[in-house]
């Protein structure tokens, strides 16, 4: 297995407080509703049960910095399960697409980072 990819910018917060595991496992659950965050546990019941209660608490807790349309991402939950040595067929049936997508993601270059804005890039 090689590391993870680098997520795009619109999920690297999820990321950053999830982990690559229980993003992908997030995205899976959620991407492309609309998701309210209760500010309770019980109404953080699915969210729980998916990423564990301190991951949603601290997801909850950071809700304002999301979109309220969970991405789907499935360029990037693809090239992750690739690096977990899944084939394309497996990753075509876990994202429910054909396998040309699938091909067409992991195809595609690795998206960069978004450089800070407070550092200025360098010529060289």
């Amino acid at each position: 297995m090689t590391d993870a990819p680098n997520p795009p910018a619109h999920i690297a917060g999820f990321v950053q407080i999830l982990g690559v595991d229980d993003t992908v496992a997030f995205l899976l659950a959620f991407g492309g509703a609309e998701l309210y965050f209760g500010r309770t546990a019980k109404s953080q019941g699915n969210l729980a049960r998916i990423v564990g209660s301190a991951k949603a608490a601290a997801l909850v807790a950071a809700s304002d910095q999301f979109q309220r349309r969970i991405p789907t991402a499935k360029p990037w939950i693809a090239k992750v399960q690739k690096s977990k040595g899944l084939s394309v067929a497996q990753i075509a049936r876990k994202l429910h697409c054909s396998d040309v997508a699938v091909r067409g993601w992991l195809g595609r270059p690795e998206e960069k980072p978004l450089s800070d804005p407070m550092q200025p890039e360098l010529p060289f």
